[in-house]
């Protein structure tokens, strides 16, 4: 099955959110209706600025996209999503999904 990852630059947190329940979050977003095995789950600071990635697998591009959107809103839910991008692995390179 393909392998694909959200990745989201966070930003501000909404009133009473925990960070450390964020990326959990994320996490279970993905696999919250079964249509999705999350590999991984990750947070980094790059350039400054907070990064989440979940990674999960999914029957297809547009599947996969769906989830995309779902992940970012249910993090939106607990913090500003400034950017965010859904991209697919191929052999050892990441490409965007459209």
């Amino acid at each position: 099955m393909p392998s694909f990852r959200v990745t989201m630059v966070i930003g501000a947190l909404r009133d009473g959110v925990q960070p450390q329940s964020v990326l959990p979050a994320a996490a279970a977003a993905a696999a919250a209706e079964g249509l999705a095995t999350v590999e991984a789950s990750d947070l980094a600071i790059v350039a400054g600025a907070a990064r989440i990635t979940v990674r999960f697998t999914a029957e297809d591009a547009e599947l996969a996209r769906q989830i995309g959107e779902h992940v970012v809103a249910a993090t939106g839910e607990l913090a500003e999503t400034q950017r965010w991008q859904v991209t697919e692995r191929v052999k050892s390179r990441w490409y965007p999904v459209g």
